[in-house]
């Protein structure tokens, strides 16, 4: 491999000009058509086969009326006016006729008809029915909806709007992620010690980003896409894009240190050897996400396979662009002579970074010791963990200065906060005798309401046929208490029998328990999820080092991060705990998705340090044959573009946690501890400290095994001699 990507670097810094123009047109092409021919993204996260969704696909199919999208629009009254009072009822009752004119509305309710009132006739609702379902509803039509409410406003009242239809917008590109951006031009800077060098990454990365997201966008044309998958997109692909091209470039400069490389030489030797890295590692990167498909659950495998799309081409970017604008660089990315570590004299010796090897130094002296306090740390940090709850983001976790969140409040305070976990019972009658369906009904009505943990039970809506009958029920507990999702589970349990054996279905759905369908979903897929990540990672480390203890260790240092990942995660976003510091607007279960996701991207970015870190450890033992020294010189060889790619990776995904959007930000939170945590202890710590205890054993590899893992030449061993060192031979 090492050869091969050695003439491809070569090749990419003769022809820079043609492949940098490539590169851009391919730019404005997919740009072009990812920004005119992009599908709609959608909010919601449905997984075909649960309950809750059977259930809305019988309401689409016989029931329509009661399958559209719904805007609640909440009307408070302030001071000592209120809603019933014959002024505020004219202004209500003005505002929902120009409501019932918004194109695609269907029905809309009046609470002075309904008597949807709070009990101090302060707070009241009414819904408003859209023809589409909830993600179709057009932005027109909301904004029209809320130009209809002018009368309320104008008689004092306070409109706020909740439901399914009308959802918070998500929106990237603000001051945080800016400034996370900002915050990788410095670090790069110093790795670097060049401003030259260190615009180098965030140009290519920016490349390779707009053309991995913008495909993406187009690509939502086709398949149905939630908003997450292009954020998705965009984080991973950003934060690879500049560790790649870091990798590549600190390789570069590394090798221009003697005055007697060559540029171009050196280019295809950067290539080569950091590029093998490069490659192993994104492939271990898009593997990873392309296996979520394997949870079998749509709306992540999309999301998968839109990061990993986006990492593939940071690989691309890695491998042609970056060289080629090196070659476009030139003498002018030589370290100058007299540059504090780059000082030295042609025949001596590069020197490796001091403070790696200090630090390597200091963990080999007490290994065990290392190891201990670093496992205890982060088993600690994971107790947490224990207590994961997930589920979806309510309008509660929304940020308290959204409609949304402001309307989930009021009708919290006027109706309890079970009113915003309203259950859907959906009754099939199709196999019931016509005469029998009222009696069946009116059976699982009086069941719903003898549940302790029911408020109430609307009065039932048949269809038209009166095949399909919808009851509302309103719990005591909100949508993310542990007693609603009891009492959607008892409700299965006690109403459906009675109904089969009357031939007929009954479907527990709505918001609250699709949310709670596809958090157990997820939860039976994270198991086979895990076992497919860890085989896959014991296979292709086997193959990058051709050794099994290195592997394994490896494996259970990614197990580690994980863990401690999930139990930061817990204590912030389920706890509660520095709420204010992170703007998170309330306490509220895991979304139910981010465990499965954290796992792929956080597994293929750690086995990125692992491929830096370990490759050059091996690449000197390989020359030298000292187990210990190996972990001295690779440590302090690559623990500063290490260090220096985890904080870029930090600072790109650390934007995003000051994000709007509770799903966006705790992703952001996730992946920015877990990969803090994975390279400065795990991969910087724990790796040297058992490195140091296995010694040479690290490197063995049984002779069966060693006969069928295939040699992929990461170190660069099959590369033809440095022209320089030929120069010197002759001489």
């Amino acid at each position: 491999m090492a050869r091969r990507l050695y003439a491809l670097g070569r090749w990419a810094a003769r022809h820079r000009g043609r492949v940098v123009s490539a590169w851009l047109l391919l730019l404005v092409v997919v740009a072009g058509l990812g920004t005119t021919l992009n599908g709609k993204l959608t909010t919601e996260f449905s997984v075909p086969g649960i309950e809750s969704q059977q259930a809305q696909d019988l309401l689409k199919e016989k029931f329509p009326a009661a399958a559209g999208g719904t805007a609640r629009v909440v009307f408070v009254a302030h001071g000592d006016t209120k809603l019933n009072a014959p002024a505020e009822k004219q202004a209500v009752a003005a505002s929902l006729k120009k409501a019932a004119t918004v194109p695609g509305v269907v029905t809309v309710s009046d609470p002075a008809r309904t008597g949807t009132y709070s009990k101090d006739k302060t707070i009241g609702y009414a819904d408003v029915l859209f023809r589409q379902a909830a993600s179709d509803v057009p932005d027109s039509a909301k904004d029209a909806l809320s130009r209809a409410m002018a009368p309320a406003r104008d008689a004092g009242l306070q409109v706020e709007f909740g439901g399914s239809a009308e959802t918070a917008k998500t929106e990237v590109g603000g001051p945080a992620e800016i400034i996370g951006v900002v915050i990788a031009f410095f670090v790069l800077a110093i790795a670097l010690s060049s401003l030259l060098a260190a615009g180098l990454p965030l140009i290519t990365a920016l490349i390779g980003v707009g053309i991995g997201v913008t495909a993406v966008m187009f690509v939502s044309r086709f398949v149905q896409m939630t908003n997450t998958a292009t954020v998705l997109a965009l984080m991973v692909g950003l934060a690879v894009g500049i560790d790649y091209a870091l990798f590549i470039v600190s390789r570069h400069r590394e090798q221009l240190v003697d005055p007697e490389t060559d540029v171009h030489d050196s280019i295809g030797r950067a290539v080569a050897t950091a590029g093998s890295a490069v490659t192993f590692a994104g492939v271990t990167v898009v593997v990873a996400l392309a296996a979520l498909s394997a949870t079998g659950i749509p709306f992540l495998t999309i999301m998968g396979l839109a990061a990993a799309g986006t990492v593939l081409v940071a690989v691309f970017v890695a491998l042609t662009l970056v060289p080629a604008v090196l070659a476009f660089g030139g003498e002018r990315l030589r370290p100058k002579p007299g540059g504090g570590r780059f000082r030295r004299r042609r025949d001596t010796p590069k020197l490796p970074g001091a403070w790696g090897l200090a630090w390597a130094r200091t963990v080999m002296r007490a290994p065990v010791l290392v190891l201990v306090v670093g496992v205890v740390g982060l088993l600690v940090i994971a107790v947490p963990a224990l207590n994961l709850r997930l589920g979806l983001p309510s309008n509660e976790t929304q940020p308290t200065d959204t409609t949304q969140h402001r309307s989930y409040e009021l009708l919290s305070k006027g109706f309890g906060p079970g009113f915003n976990a309203t259950l859907i019972v959906v009754v099939d009658g199709t196999g019931i005798a016509p005469a029998d369906r009222a009696p069946v009904v009116r059976q699982v009505r009086a069941k719903i309401a003898a549940d302790p943990e029911v408020v109430a039970v609307a009065p039932p809506n048949a269809s038209k046929d009166g095949d399909v009958t919808v009851l509302g029920v309103v719990p005591k507990a909100g949508p993310d208490a542990p007693a609603t999702t009891d009492l959607v589970n008892r409700l299965r349990d006690d109403v459906g029998p009675p109904v089969s054996r009357a031939h007929g279905q009954v479907y527990v759905a709505g918001a609250t328990a699709a949310a709670i369908d596809v958090s157990a979903k997820l939860s039976s897929a994270l198991p086979l999820f895990i076992g497919i990540i860890v085989i896959l990672a014991l296979i292709l480390l086997t193959i990058a080092f051709r050794s099994l203890l290195v592997p394994i260790k490896a494996v259970l240092g990614f197990l580690l991060s994980i863990a401690a990942g999930l139990g930061a995660v817990v204590w912030v976003f389920q706890y509660g705990h520095l709420d204010s510091t992170f703007q998170i607007a309330a306490a509220a279960p895991v979304t139910s998705f981010l465990p499965v996701l954290l796992i792929g991207v956080l597994f293929g970015l750690a086995m990125d340090y692992e491929v830096f870190l370990v490759s050059r450890m091996r690449e000197h033992f390989q020359h030298h044959g000292d187990a210990k020294e190996a972990i001295a010189q690779g440590l302090a060889r690559s623990g500063r573009v290490v260090s220096a790619a985890a904080l870029i990776m930090a600072a790109v995904f650390g934007g995003f946690i000051f994000n709007g959007d509770p799903i966006i930000k705790s992703i952001g939170f996730a992946l920015t501890f877990g990969v803090l945590i994975d390279a400065f202890v795990v991969r910087m710590t724990l790796v040297p400290a058992v490195m140091a205890l296995l010694g040479r054993r690290a490197w063995g590899l049984p002779h069966a095994l060693d006969r069928i893992v295939p040699n992929v030449d990461m170190e660069g061993a099959s590369l033809p001699p440095h022209p320089s060192e030929d120069a010197r031979g002759s001489r």
